[in-house]
């Protein structure tokens, strides 16, 4: 790693990382396949460039092409899945790089069909959640046309589930009809190696959708994939985000801070300026309303925050200096699901959106 001069950081613990996956290991069988989604950067952890950390694991799951060619550069020689269909554009990266690779177009698998390598792919089943899959009723007629190509191995069978941590009816009859195509496939696919519906809430909520894979992302970094999930699970939270004081100064009263004047000082008021903006995706929305932590005391944000830095009221801190360490959340003082609820998004967001300018310092 590159020297880090700037004062702004996301540590992510490592130890943490893995005893959150051993957490899951407890909570589903030993013959349960886990396989880590890693996508966008791993949730902004920036864990899918640590090949120590990913070897660990016989198959990780991502969502763009891109995303797995950069694993397999890396030096990651096992499987790598690719959860969203991708473009025709990106099928000679697809073989190239031996990715395996989730479909549920005919354009694709045609396309698919014309090369002379072979390719591993799951059927994916669209059972309820709107957006990609084909209908279980079409699992027949898709196998047949993917038997047309002897070049393309079906490797699994999977679908997403939309509603496992709010909709217990909906999400039983999405399972059922997965199941009708499971069936099917366990009867007529001999190649099957996988089949996986359990993401982090399902693996949480519904043993029977576990199946011989299972797909956990927001758990294994340690962080609600729903409310309340902490409370079914133990985890401990991965990252921690700081930065530290610049500058301070003592204005008057009557002061304006920030653009567009969106705050004015009352008394006089000891001000610090901290170098983290929404830019490296702290989220403006919070100007005015939030606080970080300082010393172990809450100190206001005041003035709308900027691209690269906003500012605090420091006033209440007596013995404050620059290189204080300021923390905007370390899962104690202030939680990152806290943030998420007053910015009204969830810490999904929150999280993967903490741009590339903030170094991520691994502790090991």
């Amino acid at each position: 790693m590159n020297e880090i001069t700037r004062p702004t950081i996301m540590e992510v613990d490592l130890k943490a990382f893995l005893y959150n996956i051993n957490s899951i290991r407890k909570k589903v069988s030993q013959e349960v396949e886990i396989m880590p989604v890693i996508k966008a950067n791993a949730y902004g952890t920036y864990i899918n460039t640590r090949i120590d950390i990913i070897n660990k694991f016989n198959i990780v799951a991502v969502a763009t092409v891109d995303e797995g060619v950069f694993i397999r550069k890396l030096g990651y020689k096992k499987d790598i899945f690719i959860l969203n269909q991708p473009y025709v554009s990106e099928i000679n990266k697809i073989i190239q790089n031996k990715l395996i690779v989730g479909i549920s177009s005919n354009d694709f698998l045609e396309a698919l069909g014309k090369k002379k390598e072979n390719v591993r792919i799951h059927i994916e089943i669209g059972s309820g959640m709107g957006r990609t899959g084909i209908h279980p009723r079409r699992i027949e007629e898709y196998v047949n046309n993917v038997k047309k190509y002897e070049n393309i191995i079906i490797d699994g069978i999977y679908t997403h589930l939309s509603s496992p941590d709010v909709d217990v009816e909906y999400t039983k009859k999405q399972l059922k009809s997965f199941e009708r195509a499971v069936q099917y496939c366990k009867e007529n696919v001999l190649t099957l190696r996988y089949i996986h519906a359990s993401a982090s809430n399902a693996i949480l909520n519904f043993e029977e959708a576990r199946y011989n894979l299972v797909r956990p992302g927001m758990i294994i970094y340690g962080y609600e994939s729903s409310k309340g999930a902490l409370e079914k699970i133990d985890l401990k939270p991965v990252c921690k985000l700081k930065s530290k004081i610049i500058m301070l100064k003592t204005v008057k009263e009557g002061t304006s801070i920030g653009y567009a004047r969106s705050f004015i000082t009352k008394k006089e008021t000891k001000v610090a300026t901290i170098p983290i903006g929404y830019a490296d995706g702290f989220r403006r929305s919070l100007s005015n309303k939030w606080y970080v932590y300082i010393y172990g005391k809450k100190c206001p944000i005041i003035g709308n925050i900027c691209m690269d830095g906003f500012m605090a009221d420091v006033t209440e801190l007596e013995n404050v200096k620059i290189g204080d360490e300021v923390i905007i959340w370390d899962n104690e003082n202030i939680k990152l699901e806290e943030i998420a609820e007053m910015c009204d998004t969830i810490n999904y967001e929150i999280m993967s959106c903490i741009s590339n300018r903030v170094p991520r310092v691994f502790i090991e």
